[in-house]
């Protein structure tokens, strides 16, 4: 079996967690704040760079200034995520299925006979 393909969106997150070594905790903070990980390396302690504060410590100043809290209440890796979504896309997908096949076998009106279609407009023709 093929491994499912993930987001871009979430893809560029999973590549900024190992590129930085974030915790699936300071991943979901940074997606929270509305961080772009693809801009996490300006804000990543750097040797040259001493007074930055090391990026983990720093998410967790800015969740705790914005949020209150020092960390999230639930935690979902991103994988969590993915499998999340793509079960709510097939969850929708199979809805949306069902409806068209509802509405395709007798259109009926709210008294219960069948739908004519509605007539046509001669407005615009002389």
């Amino acid at each position: 079996m093929t491994k499912p393909k993930v987001d871009q969106q979430l893809q560029a997150w999973i590549d900024a967690r190992r590129r930085h070594r974030l915790s699936h905790a300071h991943v979901q903070m940074a997606r929270e704040l509305g961080l772009n990980p693809a801009k996490l390396g300006k804000l990543d302690n750097h040797r040259q760079e001493p007074w930055k504060a090391p990026l983990p410590d720093f998410i967790e100043h800015l969740y705790e200034r914005s949020f209150g809290r020092r960390r999230p209440e639930t935690v979902l890796t991103l994988e969590q995520v993915a499998r999340e979504r793509t079960k709510k896309a097939r969850a929708r997908r199979e809805a949306k299925k069902q409806r068209k096949l509802q509405g395709t076998q007798g259109e009926t009106n709210s008294a219960g006979n069948p739908t004519d279609p509605p007539p046509k407009d001669n407005l615009g023709s002389s």
